[in-house]
């Protein structure tokens, strides 16, 4: 069995949007795949992504048999664009859309994966040889860490772990990688819940303040 998949990630300051042949039976071949520094850009840059890739593939939405996509940890609003954009997409055209950890599709074998969270804190998750998320996710400030190396994803935090991180990012093979078992069968698949991880920064008030009239 070959599927083509568009995947998608937005749960990072870098937006990354491939195309792929997937076989569960073979390695995956990506056929494009575009990863553009967008900061809080990403649902400026997403849509112009998407049709840039389809075009470097030589594809249209049509040709596409499933959909993946990032779901965090990250930041509420980037994750939002990914999620809802993904979810959008795979009900116009009837296609299984699979969410996974976008962490998952970072690195591969052993390793702890750190991605920058803000607020001077990193996401993080631990892997297996196989590759396989043993640990996590989580969120915590990088000297409270204790997790094993060899660490991988973002370097800036190299100093406050007090360790190397090899420099590492969310791939469209990672994605597919991350996604294989939901492709297999797609019936698998759960919902597309975001991992937020944190409470929004916007929250309602709990009681509201009475006017003076005078």
């Amino acid at each position: 069995m070959v599927v083509l998949v568009l995947a998608l990630d937005t749960a990072t300051p870098t937006l990354v949007v491939g195309v792929a042949d997937w076989s569960k039976h073979a390695d995956t071949e990506v056929l494009a795949e575009r990863a553009v520094p967008s900061g809080n850009r990403h649902a400026e840059l997403l849509t112009p992504a998407i049709t840039g890739v389809l075009d470097d593939a030589g594809l249209a939405m049509g040709d596409l048999d499933a959909v993946v996509t990032g779901l965090g940890p990250g930041p509420f609003t980037g994750l939002r664009v990914g999620v809802v954009t993904a979810a959008a997409l795979a009900d116009a055209r009837a296609l299984p859309v699979i969410g996974v950890c976008s962490l998952d599709a970072i690195g591969s074998g052993a390793r702890t994966v750190v991605t920058n969270a803000r607020r001077k804190e990193v996401y993080w998750a631990v892997y297996d040889a196989d590759g396989a998320r043993i640990d996590g996710p989580g969120v915590v400030r990088p000297e409270e860490l204790d997790r094993p190396g060899p660490f991988v994803g973002d370097p800036a935090f190299g100093a406050r772990l007090d360790a190397t991180v090899t420099p590492a990012e969310v791939t469209t093979a990672g994605l597919l990688r991350a996604a294989g078992r939901q492709l297999a069968d797609p019936s698998s698949a759960g919902p597309l819940l975001p991992l937020y991880l944190r409470r929004p920064d916007a929250t309602p008030p709990t009681a509201i303040k009475a006017v003076s009239q005078s």
